[in-house]
């Protein structure tokens, strides 16, 4: 497989971070008016790229309070990142957005399947960038003085303005390792920080567009592709996407449910959890964590462990890519094999010319392989070895049979893998 290049990156608290869009493309001219009727061009699928097929559920779940569908890689993904607890139920079916991306809106954001990502270890559902469209609905068009354009001023100017690198905000932020972003010339502090940095905010909600304000009883914050709020003590996605996606003529009306079942997590389960830990429905993101020096692996619900096993990673000269990666690919089963040369090191796989002075190999029947990288490591069953809190493998994260049972239904498409020592 070719990996594509990596895309641009900017500094954020000193750690590199996306480049997210601009701003979303609408068809309203006026930021007050009511929602516009459904442009029939967004259900035009021949000017976007469909996602493949790479092993996302073939579940078409329905959401009873919202009167809506989600299916394929937006299930997957919205699975992965939390589902109803943090970005909401979906408020339309898919559509093809004035931006020519796959996309489909839910209370708290709009995802948009991103190609350009597919080779990369990166996440390849992104939010929609309707930050500063809101921005512009909020507040109408402010000089940069913080004056309305049209006259007037408006109070909360300094919340808009960029900060200087040297201000005390700024270097606060810097000092204390939380986030500014030297591009927009905003922070993000405190458990605004806490929740960006535990939700790989630099992919779904970009950089922050505003400060921090109190309105109306809750703290709010803008960024590229969402608001965050704070309410009562807790910070989550504010429900803002039904407003952005009506701008641009998305059709948010009900659907019939055609025996869709309902959706529950217990949908996906295709296996009883083997070592089951805290509650599996906790809300939150999911996201594994393998520990190469404990040959461990945690499965995480949110902040709860929801399973503990053994693992077996990569024997030298193979070993376990280092990093943070997203489940990318699945099979229920699949035959691995590939070339290792004189040392024992994989130095190519099955679908590729045999290098000269190589020897071959060959597992068959491999169950339920999770890809989380673009060197071919996946989380797999292994029928092979009970050996399991050793390394054993050429580089991929062996699970036991019960365990990898498990995880094929729990963990879909897009869910954050963290492998470290």
């Amino acid at each position: 497989m070719t990996a594509v290049a990596a895309p641009p990156r900017r500094r954020i608290f000193g750690v590199a971070a996306p480049v997210s869009g601009s701003s979303y493309p609408i068809t309203s001219s006026s930021s007050r008016s009511m929602p516009s009727t459904p442009d029939p061009a967004l259900t035009d699928f021949s000017r976007v790229v469909i996602p493949p097929d790479i092993g996302q559920s073939g579940i078409q779940a329905y959401t009873k309070q919202t009167g809506h569908s989600v299916r394929g890689i937006m299930l997957d993904y919205w699975r992965a990142n939390g589902s109803l607890s943090v970005y909401g139920a979906p408020i339309s079916e898919p559509f093809a957005s004035p931006s020519g991306f796959y996309s489909q809106a839910f209370e708290n954001g709009i995802f948009e399947y991103h190609p350009e990502y597919q080779d990369t270890h990166d996440p390849v559902i992104r939010m929609a960038p309707i930050g500063q469209t809101l921005i512009q609905s909020r507040v109408d068009t402010y000089r940069r003085d913080g004056r309305r354009a049209v006259g007037g001023g408006d109070p909360r100017s300094s919340v808009w303005k960029a900060l200087s690198p040297d201000s005390s905000p700024a270097q606060k932020a810097i000092e204390q390792g939380e986030i500014y972003d030297e591009n927009t010339g905003h922070t993000v502090t405190g458990d605004f920080a806490a929740w960006y940095q535990a939700h790989e905010g630099g992919f779904y909600l970009g950089a922050p567009l505003s400060q921090v304000y109190k309105e109306a009883g809750a703290s709010w914050q803008y960024f590229e592709s969402g608001v965050l709020r704070r309410v009562n003590g807790q910070v989550g996605l504010a429900p803002v996407a039904a407003h952005a996606a009506s701008l641009i003529g998305v059709d948010l009306t009900a659907i019939k449910n055609d025996n869709f079942p309902e959706f529950s997590e217990r949908l996906f389960d295709t296996a009883s959890n083997p070592f089951p830990q805290g509650d599996q429905d906790a809300p939150g993101r999911k996201w594994i964590e393998v520990n190469i020096g404990q040959e461990t692996l945690r499965a995480y619900q949110g902040n709860t462990v929801v399973m503990t096993t053994l693992v077996s990673t990569g024997l030298p000269p193979n070993n376990t890519e280092r990093g943070t990666f997203h489940v990318r690919m699945k099979f229920p089963l699949q035959t691995m094999s590939g070339f290792e040369n004189g040392t024992g090191e994989v130095v190519g796989f099955g679908d590729s010319a045999q290098p000269a002075g190589t020897s071959f190999w060959e597992v068959k029947d491999v169950p339920n392989v999770m890809y989380v990288n673009t060197d071919a490591e996946a989380m797999h069953g292994a029928y092979w070895h009970n050996n399991f809190g050793r390394p054993m493998s050429h580089g991929c994260i062996n699970l036991p049979l019960p365990v990898a049972s498990w995880m094929y239904g729990w963990a879909p498409l897009g869910t954050m893998v963290w492998v470290h020592d």
